[in-house]
């Protein structure tokens, strides 16, 4: 409602000091339009949405894949199969600086999220492979199999040196404890601006522990050989 006298300013706002976090941002006077406080001790709790628990099925095989737990208390899962419980994770230890068209040893290292062992091969993308759009370098991955140890959460806790002898090339894997390695690979960038992307392929081996409901026969559970495609961004090139 517009009125012709406007409220004067208080008396002190030229000699307090302004503390931002005290001070409402515009979406926070926007979302409660009736009082528009200036100051945060003012803002009113916002309405929020029921949420609800919500379970998912395979589209094809219409398992289960995540289901939760039936009391609304609880936060944890009945059934969760999801791929990061048995995808195993790649991460990037150290990057040198990516020189244009010059080979350089990138550090990468795999974590096995399973309780059993997982041999893990890298292939390098075929010419005209319709996944490998983003590639800017060239990859040599390892020659040798990748094999990871058992996920054992008392391991991290094991200070004595209990790792079995896998006869690892030292060349090619720099790192090992418990279920988690370190390995090489040797990146040249093909483009002399941008971002430094690789892209290959990861194959393992999975054994699916999942019993189908209603089956009490107990079967022999095969081991299935896995494919997944992998995209890394190393950052940028260094211009020579």
């Amino acid at each position: 409602m517009a009125v012709e006298e406007v409220e004067g300013l208080p008396e002190d706002i030229y000699t307090t000091p302004i503390n931002l976090a005290h001070i409402t941002s515009i979406a926070q006077r926007l979302s409660q339009p009736d009082e528009q406080p200036t100051l945060t001790n003012s803002l009113y709790p916002i309405h929020k949405h029921l949420l609800v628990k919500r379970s998912l099925r395979c589209k094809e095989c219409e398992h289960n894949l995540s289901k939760p737990e039936f009391n609304p208390a609880s936060i944890k899962f009945k059934i969760q199969l999801v791929a990061l419980h048995y995808v195993p994770e790649l991460r990037i230890l150290s990057i040198p600086n990516l020189y244009y068209q010059k080979e350089s040893v990138v550090l990468l290292s795999l974590i096995n999220p399973l309780e059993e062992m997982t041999n893990v091969t890298l292939l390098s993308c075929e010419e005209g492979d319709p996944e490998d759009t983003e590639n800017t370098a060239k990859i040599v991955v390892p020659s040798q199999e990748l094999i990871l140890s058992a996920r054992d959460d008392a391991a991290e806790y094991d200070e004595g040196d209990s790792i079995t002898d896998f006869k690892d090339d030292p060349e090619v894997v720099i790192f090992r404890k418990a279920n988690k390695i370190s390995f090489v690979v040797k990146v040249t960038p093909m483009k002399a601006v941008g971002d430094v992307k690789i892209a290959f392929k990861m194959k393992y081996n999975y054994k699916n522990i999942t019993t189908p409901l209603g089956s009490k026969e107990e079967k022999e559970t095969p081991i299935l050989l896995l494919e997944h495609h992998v995209d890394v961004n190393l950052g940028q090139v260094i211009p020579s």
